[in-house]
């Protein structure tokens, strides 16, 4: 059987012929992959270990599992997908959720594995029935919305808990970081949260030894005297060890809080295989299912052993795409880096101290962006929100989800925000859909565009009445 573990020598190995791509069964010298492999391993560092704390995990198992999951999927797509599978920001918001309603570490990973069962069904039904079953569920104006009140429901959490830390070091490091995104090139743009942490990290130093110790809330519910950077924890902490396992626990609310994630990942795996493709030139189509099978596996370990969720990242097809080097090869040896990092517990006591205040200004952006990838997907599709049959369930679930408005069914259940919200705009688009007229059907504009000049031939029909 062909895993895909096997690769020709591009060339001489050194340096790609202009124009010319290195493919994903292909490699350059072994020093260069390793070298491409760090590479893929910074580009993905920064989110992916902000992600497990954010979520309130331990973000050595987080990245070690990522190698893990990395792994898994290489096989799974028998090196075809060039890939690396990293914390899923996307479950920031359902930590949140669980965590505010009383629920644990292990109440969170249990509703994400479940995620991930589910997720693990999905691509089996694709690699079945073929990608159009994901459209006809969910397509772009459903997709869109869910993203985007999944990434707009975690703004009370950067108001009321990161932004309060210290909102000046917020401020300079959210100023920072969106200066990084817009104003560098290449690799470092693609870098940007990483470099925002850093300067984060440097200027909380700084800021603790010209003023001393700052009074605000730090993790409770009263303020207190503390410093902006504390490292006495990575002093303690031993330079080779396991990270921290738990079992995962199942609670049906936390469930179904955390459920509404998996259109986002099964979106993000779609748009992570099509963006490859077209950058190789081969049509991966047919893998979309062993993609998403194969997230969804990866999923499953890492929260059955304590860890987060895993999806495909974006930031390391900027790399691919600025390096035109696609090799699987890189993909191993980034994956090898990252077991290599969650056996470091002193690595995991410098992520545990990052200042309240940096990842306030970090995730001003990160949030933001996130709820942005939805409007994107309605941009791609070329989403029509003149048409009502759109606009209503989408603008509904938006607002669900954002204002974490709640349905109450007993003293025990009940529905709100994402999950809510999540649930408005599916049923609620498929049911008017039912219902609508044949005209609301069509893609034809149905609102008022808010323009005030008209064509010759809307002034040749003038004072008919239009058709309904």
């Amino acid at each position: 059987m062909d895993l895909g573990v096997r690769w020709k020598l591009h060339g001489d190995g050194r340096t790609p012929a202009p124009g010319a791509v290195v493919r994903p069964d292909e490699r350059l010298s072994w020093p260069r992959t390793i070298g491409l492999g760090a590479q893929h391993v910074v580009a993905m560092f920064g989110a992916s270990f902000v992600a497990p704390v954010l979520m309130g995990l331990d973000p050595n198992l987080a990245i070690m599992m990522s190698g893990v999951a990395t792994v898994i999927f290489l096989l799974a797509t028998r090196g075809r997908v060039p890939s690396y599978l990293g914390c899923s920001l996307s479950f920031v918001g359902v930590a949140a959720v669980i965590r505010a309603s009383g629920g644990s570490s292990a109440t969170v990973t249990g509703a994400v594995f479940v995620v991930g069962v589910v997720l693990f069904l999905v691509g089996l039904a694709v690699q079945r029935f073929g990608a159009r079953i994901i459209h006809a569920a969910m397509p772009p104006i459903v997709t869109g919305a869910v993203v985007m009140l999944i990434g707009f429901n975690l703004a009370p959490v950067t108001a009321s808990t990161y932004w309060p830390t210290d909102q000046w070091t917020a401020l300079l490091v959210m100023l920072f970081t969106g200066l990084a995104v817009v104003c560098l090139r290449g690799f470092w743009s693609r870098i940007a949260i990483f470099l925002g942490l850093i300067f984060g990290y440097g200027i909380s130093w700084l800021l603790d030894r010209v003023f001393g110790r700052i009074h605000s809330v730090n993790g409770g519910t009263e303020a207190v005297d503390h410093w902006r950077l504390d490292l006495s924890g990575v002093g303690t902490a031993d330079w080779v060890g396991l990270p921290s396992f738990h079992a995962p626990s199942f609670e049906w609310s936390a469930i179904l809080v955390a459920l509404p994630v998996v259109i986002a990942l099964i979106a993000e795996n779609a748009g992570h295989v099509k963006a490859v493709g077209e950058m190789t030139g081969d049509n991966l189509d047919d893998n979309l299912g062993t993609a998403i099978s194969a997230d969804g596996v990866a999923s499953m370990l890492s929260t059955a052993v304590g860890g987060p969720p895993n999806t495909t990242y974006s930031e390391n097809i900027g790399v691919m795409a600025a390096t035109r080097v696609y090799s699987t090869a890189a993909y191993w040896a980034a994956a090898g880096f990252a077991l290599l990092f969650g056996l470091c517990p002193k690595f995991g006591a410098i992520v545990a101290a990052i200042p309240g205040g940096v990842l306030g200004g970090i995730t001003v952006i990160l949030y933001g962006m996130i709820g942005l990838l939805g409007a994107q997907i309605w941009i791609n599709a070329k989403v029509d929100l003149r048409n009502p049959l759109n606009l209503v369930p989408a603008a509904a679930g938006i607002i669900i989800g954002v204002g974490n408005v709640s349905l109450k069914f007993t003293d025990n259940f009940s529905l709100s925000g994402i999950a809510l919200g999540t649930i408005v705009v599916i049923t609620g688009y498929h049911a008017l859909r039912a219902m609508a007229p044949a005209h609301l059907k069509s893609q034809e504009p149905l609102l008022d565009s808010g323009t005030s000049t008209y064509d010759k031939d809307d002034e040749k029909h003038e004072g008919e009445t239009a058709p309904r």
